[in-house]
């Protein structure tokens, strides 16, 4: 899965470390109040300056950017406090109380540097959708990577999908694979939904077996699969961190998705068609043998009622439901 490139924060740090031009990594660990970005927010900067990711609104960055050319040139990590005192902070709208902390890392050679092994096992792990944490001591400056069921406290925190500091001061920054989006049916609402889901961190793939539809001149770079809309999700066995949206609205297509969907325990469910569509979708899953419960996880009509409209809007609304569903 492709993750969208501002999302590729340690992927740029590293890039920069191996073409020589020196990189530091900025992690947000520790939140109160206002803070614009949740701890494990990360900003990548290289010893010429570029930057790619954030940890604040604002201001913040640049105090933050000029702490990581200096770790840079000592070596040395170090953690920055930014509160309602501090002029950059209160710039960049912590004003309302908000204080965050912000973990900056040299990437490389030093006692208290990120080593670039650990940094390159970590992209690896990315690359290939594995989850992994990084868990950092900052008493002692000592890391090491963590795999789903090596340590409870990380486990806790690979579930929530939330980095953050433990009370024996051990940091733990997450990076479970991306989220992913699966669309049936290659439908004028899907080009702008894939779009909005990558810009949200989702990894979307489209499903439809009507060539003239799913065709790459309608979705440049896009995943399509061009199978059975149910063996296609047989393939992909979807997960918890998977939302899976009908648009077809053809019994045909969208019945042995939602079928294959509600066998899954992907978190969401969403299906295009209006009250009556839907009703009539209800009496086929009942006849099939789907009970209550299951019927009771589709979204439908999808999307929140926000007065949408338009393609766009329509796909605006998906978006927002499906982030719902996600974060309450």
């Amino acid at each position: 899965m492709t993750r969208a490139q501002h999302d590729q924060i340690p992927e740029a740090a590293l890039a920069w470390h191996r073409a020589g031009q020196g990189a530091a990594l900025a992690t947000v660990v520790e939140t109160w109040g206002s803070a614009p970005r949740q701890a494990g927010s990360q900003l990548a900067i290289s010893g010429t300056g570029e930057m790619l990711g954030s940890v604040s609104g604002g201001c913040v960055e640049g105090a933050v950017i000029t702490e990581a050319l200096e770790a840079l040139q000592d070596r040395k990590s170090r953690i920055l406090t930014f509160g309602v005192s501090d002029e950059t902070a209160f710039a960049a709208g912590l004003a309302c109380g908000g204080t965050i902390r912000v973990l900056v890392e040299p990437v490389g050679d030093g006692p208290e540097a990120l080593p670039d092994s650990l940094l390159a096992a970590l992209v690896d792990a990315r690359s290939a959708s594995r989850a992994l944490a990084l868990v950092t001591t900052p008493a002692t400056w000592t890391r090491h990577l963590a795999a789903p069921g090596e340590d409870p406290a990380t486990d806790a925190r690979f579930k929530s999908d939330r980095a953050g500091m433990e009370e024996d001061g051990r940091f733990i920054a997450v990076h479970n694979p991306p989220l992913r989006l699966i669309v049936v049916g290659a439908v004028h609402i899907a080009q702008p939904l894939l779009t909005i889901a990558r810009t949200c961190g989702y990894a979307p793939t489209l499903i439809d077996p009507r060539a003239a539809f799913g065709s790459q001149s309608r979705f440049p770079g896009e995943t399509i699969l061009d199978d059975w809309p149910d063996e296609a999700l047989a393939a992909l066995a979807p997960d918890a961190r998977t939302a899976i949206v009908t648009l077809t609205h053809d019994p045909k297509l969208d019945d042995p998705a939602i079928r294959a969907a509600l066998a899954s325990p992907a978190f969401y469910l969403g299906c295009l068609g209006s009250k009556k569509t839907h009703a009539k979708r209800l009496e086929r899953l009942a006849a099939a043998g789907l009970s209550p419960e299951q019927i009771d996880r589709i979204h439908a009509p999808v999307g929140l009622d926000i007065g949408a409209r338009t393609p766009a809007e329509i796909a605006l609304s998906i978006m927002a439901q499906i982030t719902h569903a996600l974060r309450t």
